[in-house]
Protein backbone atom coordinates (compact mmCIF):
# COMPACT_ATOMS: atom_id res chain seq x y z
CA UNK A 1 0.00 0.00 0.00
CA UNK A 2 1.23 3.36 -1.18
CA UNK A 3 1.24 6.51 1.22
CA UNK A 4 -0.35 8.03 3.35
CA UNK A 5 0.36 11.45 1.57
CA UNK A 6 -0.65 14.28 3.37
CA UNK A 7 -2.61 17.36 1.26
CA UNK A 8 -2.43 20.58 3.46
CA UNK A 9 -4.23 22.98 1.82
CA UNK A 10 -7.39 25.45 2.75
CA UNK A 11 -8.76 26.05 -0.80
CA UNK A 12 -11.28 23.32 -0.67
CA UNK A 13 -11.79 23.01 -4.78
CA UNK A 14 -8.03 22.17 -5.29
CA UNK A 15 -8.14 19.75 -2.34
CA UNK A 16 -11.27 18.00 -3.49
CA UNK A 17 -9.30 17.80 -6.97
CA UNK A 18 -5.61 16.67 -5.95
CA UNK A 19 -7.47 13.84 -3.63
CA UNK A 20 -9.49 12.61 -6.54
CA UNK A 21 -6.80 12.19 -8.50
CA UNK A 22 -3.93 10.92 -6.38
CA UNK A 23 -6.56 8.43 -5.08
CA UNK A 24 -7.28 7.23 -8.51
CA UNK A 25 -3.67 6.97 -8.86
CA UNK A 26 -3.41 4.75 -6.26
CA UNK A 27 -1.90 6.70 -3.32
CA UNK A 28 -3.93 6.89 0.23
CA UNK A 29 -4.42 10.45 1.20
CA UNK A 30 -5.27 12.68 4.64
CA UNK A 31 -5.82 15.93 4.39
CA UNK A 32 -5.07 19.46 6.04
CA UNK A 33 -6.52 22.84 6.05
CA UNK A 34 -4.49 24.40 8.54
CA UNK A 35 -0.89 24.51 9.73
CA UNK A 36 -1.61 23.01 13.14
CA UNK A 37 -3.83 20.35 11.75
CA UNK A 38 -0.90 19.35 9.26
CA UNK A 39 1.40 18.86 12.48
CA UNK A 40 -1.11 17.42 14.40
CA UNK A 41 -2.20 14.93 11.28
CA UNK A 42 1.56 14.34 10.12
CA UNK A 43 2.23 13.23 14.06
CA UNK A 44 -0.33 10.82 14.06
CA UNK A 45 0.07 9.13 10.54
CA UNK A 46 3.62 10.07 9.33
CA UNK A 47 3.09 11.22 5.64
CA UNK A 48 5.67 9.55 3.44
CA UNK A 49 4.85 12.89 0.55
CA UNK A 50 3.47 16.20 2.02
CA UNK A 51 1.92 18.93 -0.48
CA UNK A 52 2.08 21.94 1.36
CA UNK A 53 0.70 25.73 0.50
CA UNK A 54 2.40 28.76 1.57
CA UNK A 55 -0.58 30.67 2.45
CA UNK A 56 -2.40 28.97 5.64
CA UNK A 57 -4.25 30.47 8.63
CA UNK A 58 -2.31 30.78 11.32
CA UNK A 59 0.84 28.72 10.84
CA UNK A 60 2.12 29.52 7.22
CA UNK A 61 3.71 26.65 4.86
CA UNK A 62 7.58 28.07 5.75
CA UNK A 63 6.60 27.60 9.01
CA UNK A 64 5.35 24.22 8.86
CA UNK A 65 7.83 23.17 6.74
CA UNK A 66 10.85 23.61 9.35
CA UNK A 67 8.45 22.34 11.93
CA UNK A 68 8.27 18.67 9.71
CA UNK A 69 11.43 18.96 8.86
CA UNK A 70 13.06 19.61 13.26
CA UNK A 71 10.71 16.18 13.96
CA UNK A 72 11.04 13.70 10.64
CA UNK A 73 13.88 14.82 8.98
CA UNK A 74 14.60 13.13 5.64
CA UNK A 75 11.94 10.51 6.13
CA UNK A 76 9.11 13.39 4.70
CA UNK A 77 9.17 14.52 1.31
CA UNK A 78 7.80 17.82 1.33
CA UNK A 79 6.55 19.81 -1.82
CA UNK A 80 5.26 22.84 -1.74
CA UNK A 81 2.72 24.28 -4.18
CA UNK A 82 1.97 28.12 -4.63
CA UNK A 83 -0.35 29.38 -7.00
CA UNK A 84 1.23 33.15 -6.02
CA UNK A 85 4.77 32.72 -5.27
CA UNK A 86 6.06 31.61 -8.25
CA UNK A 87 8.99 33.45 -8.82
CA UNK A 88 12.87 31.90 -8.67
CA UNK A 89 13.19 33.96 -5.40
CA UNK A 90 10.05 32.31 -3.85
CA UNK A 91 11.32 28.45 -5.25
CA UNK A 92 14.59 29.47 -3.73
CA UNK A 93 13.05 30.39 -0.17
CA UNK A 94 11.02 27.32 -0.40
CA UNK A 95 13.60 24.78 -1.31
CA UNK A 96 15.86 26.55 1.55
CA UNK A 97 13.56 25.82 4.66
CA UNK A 98 13.52 22.40 3.72
CA UNK A 99 11.39 21.80 0.84
CA UNK A 100 12.02 19.11 -1.65
CA UNK A 101 10.25 20.35 -4.70
CA UNK A 102 8.36 23.03 -5.57
CA UNK A 103 4.71 23.23 -7.70
CA UNK A 104 3.12 26.25 -9.15
CA UNK A 105 -0.85 25.85 -9.45
CA UNK A 106 -2.72 25.16 -11.22
CA UNK A 107 -0.66 21.89 -11.58
CA UNK A 108 -1.08 19.45 -14.65
CA UNK A 109 -2.40 16.46 -13.44
CA UNK A 110 -0.01 14.22 -15.19
CA UNK A 111 3.12 16.07 -13.74
CA UNK A 112 1.46 16.27 -10.12
CA UNK A 113 1.03 12.23 -10.20
CA UNK A 114 5.01 12.02 -11.39
CA UNK A 115 6.22 14.17 -8.84
CA UNK A 116 4.79 12.70 -6.25
CA UNK A 117 6.08 9.26 -7.75
CA UNK A 118 9.42 10.97 -7.52
CA UNK A 119 8.77 12.11 -4.12
CA UNK A 120 7.54 8.75 -2.49
CA UNK A 121 10.94 6.73 -4.73
CA UNK A 122 13.13 9.25 -2.79
CA UNK A 123 11.53 8.86 0.64
CA UNK A 124 11.63 5.17 0.54
CA UNK A 125 15.28 4.74 -1.03
CA UNK A 126 16.82 7.08 1.61
CA UNK A 127 19.64 7.04 -1.18
CA UNK A 128 22.23 10.02 -0.65
CA UNK A 129 21.25 11.06 2.68
CA UNK A 130 23.85 10.01 5.31
CA UNK A 131 26.69 11.09 2.47
CA UNK A 132 25.26 14.45 1.79
CA UNK A 133 25.10 15.60 5.71
CA UNK A 134 28.89 15.65 6.08
CA UNK A 135 28.44 18.30 3.27
CA UNK A 136 25.19 19.79 4.56
CA UNK A 137 23.80 18.83 0.76
CA UNK A 138 20.51 17.60 0.99
CA UNK A 139 19.18 14.00 -0.74
CA UNK A 140 18.01 15.63 -3.76
CA UNK A 141 20.61 17.78 -4.18
CA UNK A 142 22.94 14.82 -4.19
CA UNK A 143 21.12 13.65 -6.65
CA UNK A 144 21.16 16.68 -8.88
CA UNK A 145 25.18 16.79 -8.49
CA UNK A 146 25.53 12.58 -9.04
CA UNK A 147 23.58 13.43 -12.60
CA UNK A 148 25.53 16.80 -13.30
CA UNK A 149 29.05 14.09 -12.97
CA UNK A 150 27.69 12.37 -15.55
CA UNK A 151 27.47 14.83 -17.89
CA UNK A 152 23.72 15.65 -18.15
CA UNK A 153 22.76 19.08 -19.23
CA UNK A 154 20.22 20.78 -16.51
CA UNK A 155 16.99 19.87 -19.10
CA UNK A 156 17.69 16.72 -18.82
CA UNK A 157 18.32 16.57 -14.92
CA UNK A 158 14.54 18.14 -14.95
CA UNK A 159 13.11 14.99 -17.02
CA UNK A 160 14.53 12.57 -14.65
CA UNK A 161 14.22 14.13 -11.41
CA UNK A 162 10.68 15.08 -12.75
CA UNK A 163 11.43 18.57 -11.61
CA UNK A 164 11.34 21.80 -13.45
CA UNK A 165 13.73 23.42 -15.15
CA UNK A 166 13.71 26.49 -12.88
CA UNK A 167 13.89 23.91 -9.67
CA UNK A 168 16.68 21.91 -10.44
CA UNK A 169 18.82 25.37 -11.53
CA UNK A 170 18.17 26.53 -8.03
CA UNK A 171 19.41 23.47 -6.69
CA UNK A 172 22.58 23.61 -8.72
CA UNK A 173 23.18 27.35 -7.10
CA UNK A 174 22.59 26.04 -3.74
CA UNK A 175 24.86 22.82 -4.24
CA UNK A 176 27.72 25.70 -5.63
CA UNK A 177 26.78 27.71 -2.53
CA UNK A 178 27.94 24.79 -0.26
CA UNK A 179 30.90 23.44 -1.69
CA UNK A 180 32.13 27.23 -2.50
CA UNK A 181 32.76 26.81 -5.89
CA UNK A 182 31.62 28.74 -8.95
CA UNK A 183 30.74 26.40 -11.91
CA UNK A 184 29.29 22.34 -12.37
CA UNK A 185 32.66 21.41 -13.15
CA UNK A 186 33.85 22.08 -10.14
CA UNK A 187 31.55 21.23 -8.66
CA UNK A 188 31.70 17.50 -9.36
CA UNK A 189 35.19 17.75 -9.10
CA UNK A 190 34.90 18.85 -5.33
CA UNK A 191 32.38 15.47 -4.72
CA UNK A 192 34.53 13.46 -6.40
CA UNK A 193 37.92 14.54 -4.07
CA UNK A 194 35.33 14.71 -1.01
CA UNK A 195 34.09 10.95 -2.19
CA UNK A 196 30.69 12.76 -1.72
CA UNK A 197 29.43 10.56 -4.66
CA UNK A 198 30.10 7.25 -3.31
CA UNK A 199 29.17 4.84 -5.65
CA UNK A 200 26.83 5.50 -8.67
CA UNK A 201 25.22 2.41 -8.68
Amino acid sequence: MRGPLLVVDDDELFVACTTTLLDRAGYRTLTAATGDEALRMARQHVPLVVLLDIHLPKLNGYEVCRALRDEFGQAVAIAFVSGTRTDTVDISSGLLVGADDYLVKPCDPSELVARVGALMRRVRSGRGDEVATSRNLTGREVEVLRLLSDGLSQREIAQILTLSSKTVAVHIEHILGKLNVHSRAQAVAAAYRGSLLGSSG
